[in-house]
């Protein structure tokens, strides 16, 4: 196949396995301040080394430990000794990503919070070096059972966790940890002016560090989000040609999943979309959401049963063209909800390379640069018409002027 294998277990120095012992940061919350400038160096020093060694000696061992979904205490002990993570421990540590922002507030900032990020990181990373070759295997040669055998598809399979648990905590702690990055870049000026408030609460080292490790734990967890996407895909495509077997099982693809948690937790609409930084994707995942909300009669037309027209990021610019179609839209969802995704889904369609925006024969240009922008206009027209209290919000408006300016530019 051409990947990487692993070997299971295998011994590494102390130093080496530091960010893996779960237990070894945490100690009491009154740090000195040398005390944490060691902490925060040693976590630092192991973060890299790991990469180091991962990269340069791919097959010397793997930091993930799989066995049977029912395992002895004796080998539970020996896993967590060898500094090995297994799929609950990976779980948990999805989950604590959640408590970063109430960490990040206490009184004193600990290196744990930092210490967990990293952690999460380095094994996204190890996931996605194994995952990439195998998935290519699979496209290239359709050796689907190589795909199985990935460690990504191994966690998912596992009994020892719910898959859709992992899927709603990938999800949730993306979000709060987009949200939180904003915020928490925001109070690092005071820090960088010389105020002695956070500066009290813990070495200012390890705050400085923490907004960059927030943002790209952030990316981390979305990765890990896409290479589920991407597994599900292939898995579907060994389906159908009936590579799979029983022992597959059947899941519920991530892409319902998110979905669905957009659909009943509207809070996490703005921040999901904020964080998704995939244009392809984002625009697939907004035609999709509103795609519910279309009434049916919005979409049929004489030429079309409706079944393509609204698949589009245009046919759904077309139903929101019309103020009966947006009046009965908004009643689902709110103004401010389909200014909030019509505003990404655009902002999406123009980072997209230029071949998917130009007209196709299907669409008759309505995805076509200048359909979509006037269509832009007349949707926010609508949207603004069907409900005055609301009006233009300010993100909406900047879509607006961007729509306007390659309207000018184009003629």
């Amino acid at each position: 196949m051409g990947s990487k294998g692993r070997r299971d277990g295998g011994g590494m120095e102390e130093n080496t396995m530091a960010i893996l012992d779960t237990y070894s940061f945490t100690k009491s919350t009154q740090h000195l301040a040398d005390d944490i400038e060691s902490s925060l160096d040693l976590i630092m020093s192991s973060y890299q080394l790991l990469l180091d060694l991962d990269k340069r000696f791919p097959q010397a061992w793997s930091p993930f430990l799989f066995g049977t979904d029912v395992m002895s205490s004796e080998d539970q002990d020996h896993g967590k000794n060898s500094g090995s993570v297994d799929v609950t421990e990976f779980h948990g540590l999805i989950e604590e990503l959640y408590k970063v922002p109430d960490q990040a507030n206490a009184d004193i900032l600990t290196s744990e919070p930092l210490r967990n990020m990293l952690l999460v990181q380095y094994l996204v990373n190890v996931l996605e070096e194994d995952l990439v070759p195998r998935n290519l295997a699979f496209t290239e040669n359709s050796d689907w059972v190589t795909l199985r055998e990935s460690l990504l598809n191994q966690i998912l399979v596992s009994r020892k966790i719910t898959y859709k648990g992992l899927v709603k905590d990938c999800l949730s702690s993306m979000c709060e940890l987009s949200q939180f990055s904003t915020k928490f870049s925001h109070d690092m000026r005071s820090v960088e002016t010389g105020s002695t408030k956070i500066t009290e609460k813990c070495h200012t080292a390890l705050v400085l560090a923490f907004p960059e490790v927030v943002k790209r734990t952030c990316a981390a967890v979305q990765k890990l989000l896409l290479m589920i996407i991407e597994l599900d895909s292939s898995k579907k495509a060994a389906d159908l040609e009936g590579w799979t077997t029983r022992a597959d099982g059947t899941r519920t693809p991530a892409m319902e999943i998110i979905l669905d948690e957009l659909t009943y937790d509207k809070n996490i609409l703005f921040p999901f979309f904020q964080a998704l930084d995939k244009p392809e994707l984002k625009l697939d995942m907004i035609v999709q959401y509103l795609k519910k909300y279309i009434p049916k009669t919005s979409v049929r037309t004489r030429r079309s049963n409706g079944s393509e027209n609204d698949s589009t990021f245009g046919g759904i610019l077309n139903c929101f063209s019309k103020e009966s179609s947006t009046k009965g839209i908004i009643k689902k969802i709110s103004s401010e909800v389909a200014q909030l995704l019509l505003a990404h889904a655009f902002q999406a369609y123009i980072l997209l390379p230029s071949e998917h925006s130009t007209e196709s024969e299907d669409d008759n240009g309505a995805n076509s640069l200048p359909n979509i922008c006037n269509n832009m206009i007349s949707a926010f027209t609508c949207l603004n018409k069907a409900d005055k209290n609301s009006g233009i919000l300010p993100f909406g408006k900047e879509a607006l002027f961007t729509a306007a300016i390659m309207l000018s530019r184009n003629s």
